[in-house]
């Protein structure tokens, strides 16, 4: 069986994972992690009695064909694998999903585990449309085709009457603030939502009109973006 384990989005926020996200790991012995020193502290952090090293580990950050090949083996073998995403919950805007298909395609259960989502979070808070929705990723890095997108976003969200969500690298996302409030449109809605879950959780939605009129830093913080037109 393969079982998905959800890490919090902040190290203070540890009782947003379920005990028995716990005892799910227990019951492995095989794990996979994003990052393995995080998931280590985490790990300890939700249950000091565990002990770490009675765990086969290995790391899922790139997912190469030699890791696959791995994973396939453990399954094989009838181990019980935990997959740890970095922060939140694997499969979900995780390199943990090329995983989750092999086991898919290996025909093996899959148990996803309740735990803390960004995404979800951030646009349950929003009061944007949670009915039609899409997640983007990342935006184009050059000025100008991430200009473009910001337009097509909007063309998109008004043509389907949809929200649509995206991220950035946190060094760079004052940069992407600011494109957005330059190129896109005053009555557009956007939503900022960081830090969701730790003590300095902020969660606003305003029209870029409005947003021209704080002044906001999101320097180095992890955040989810949602505009709606």
């Amino acid at each position: 069986m393969v079982y998905l384990i959800p890490s919090f989005l902040s190290e203070n926020a540890v009782e947003t994972i379920p005990q028995y996200v716990i005892n799910g790991v227990k019951n492995c012995s095989v794990i996979f992690a994003e990052n393995e020193r995080t998931a280590r502290r985490f790990l300890k952090a939700m249950d000091k009695e565990i002990v770490i090293d009675d765990y086969e580990w290995h790391t899922i950050h790139k997912v190469e064909e030699q890791q696959i090949n791995v994973f396939r083996e453990k399954i094989k073998e009838g181990k019980n694998v935990a997959i740890i995403s970095e922060a939140g919950c694997p499969g979900v805007a995780d390199p943990g999903q090329i995983l989750i298909h092999e086991a898919q395609k290996l025909n093996t259960t899959v148990k996803p585990f309740v735990g803390p989502n960004s995404i979800l979070l951030a646009l349950m808070a929003s009061g944007l449309n949670g009915q039609h929705f899409t997640f983007l990723g990342y935006l184009p890095i050059d000025n100008a085709d991430r200009i473009k997108k910001i337009k097509q976003i909007e063309d998109e969200s008004q043509r389907k009457k949809s929200t649509q969500i995206f991220i950035e690298t946190p060094y760079r996302n004052n940069k992407l603030l600011e494109t957005i409030l330059q190129h896109a449109q005053v009555s557009t809605l956007l939503c900022i939502a960081s830090e969701i879950t730790s003590t300095h959780e902020f969660i606003k939605t305003k029209t870029i009109a409005e947003w021209k009129k704080e002044k906001i830093d999101l320097h180095k913080k992890p955040v989810i973006f949602l505009m709606q037109s």
